[in-house]
């Protein structure tokens, strides 16, 4: 890791340290700027609204029906709005309503609306019914529970392909250091001369003190993984991406020769 990422990285895990509350990730992953827009419109909901009090069950089920109604063909815009109505409800039915919604597969085109609807009730209700403290995480990639998910780059040392060894390597020594401290691989793909992992980690997870060790483990074996690694919450890293970060470890690496 360059060093400003690694200051980065440090302050990120500090930020959670001291957090005292019920933590609430997102599961889905939804980009970081829909999040933004949504919240900003639930916001000026809230302030046309003049205050939040509770909806009546009949309002909570007339907007579902609405948003369900497949005969009646709706904007965005307004697919966007009865949920904005039925978030910011204050009533247990909009919770379950919106629970389904979700579980049914909600319409793709207002998705990441229904997703972030679902969960600024869940944290209204239970700031109500709770004196515990609610706090909200957001990334672009979401998580599980109280782990955020992470997206991981490895290169290989000099660009050079990996042997059929050092990939039974990465994927052995990885998987056993992450269970070791309760982190989770969703995906783990091996390329010609890289590696991607989906990581789910624990929010205050020691990651440069596990990377590092778990990369100088596999190059116990031989050093065929590079000490520079690239990892970000916000989204995968797309090929093109991926090929300027190989092509920048081979400039570095010839520069070093």
């Amino acid at each position: 890791m360059k060093e400003e990422e690694d200051d980065i990285l440090r302050k990120y895990q500090q930020s959670f340290r001291n957090l005292k509350g019920k933590i609430h990730i997102l599961e889905q992953q939804v980009p970081v700027e829909e999040q933004m827009r949504y919240f900003r419109a639930s916001e000026q909901w809230k302030r046309n609204a003049g205050g939040l009090l509770p909806a009546y069950d009949e309002e909570c089920n007339h907007w579902y029906r609405q948003l369900t109604d497949r005969e009646d063909v709706k904007s965005v815009e307004k697919k966007q709005n009865l949920l904005l109505n039925l978030a910011n409800s204050k009533n247990p039915v909009s919770f379950r309503l919106l629970k389904q919604y979700v579980a049914d597969g909600p319409d793709p085109d207002v998705a990441d609306w229904a997703y972030l609807a679902l969960m600024e009730i869940q944290i209204a209700l239970e700031s109500d019914y709770s004196d515990e403290r609610q706090i909200y995480i957001s990334t672009g990639m979401g998580g599980k529970g109280t782990k955020l998910r992470f997206y991981v780059l490895l290169v290989s040392a000099g660009g050079k392909p990996f042997e059929s060894y050092q990939r039974q390597v990465i994927e052995r020594e990885f998987t056993y250091a992450f269970s070791q401290v309760d982190w989770e691989i969703e995906s783990l793909h091996i390329a010609d001369n890289y590696a991607e992992l989906l990581l789910l980690i624990p929010i205050a997870g020691n990651i440069k003190k596990v990377m590092g060790d778990t990369i100088q483990e596999c190059n116990e074996y031989g050093h065929f993984l590079s000490d520079r690694y690239n990892i970000t919450n916000v989204k995968p890293l797309t090929e093109e991406e991926i090929q300027k970060i190989l092509e920048k470890e081979d400039e570095d690496g010839q520069a070093g020769d």
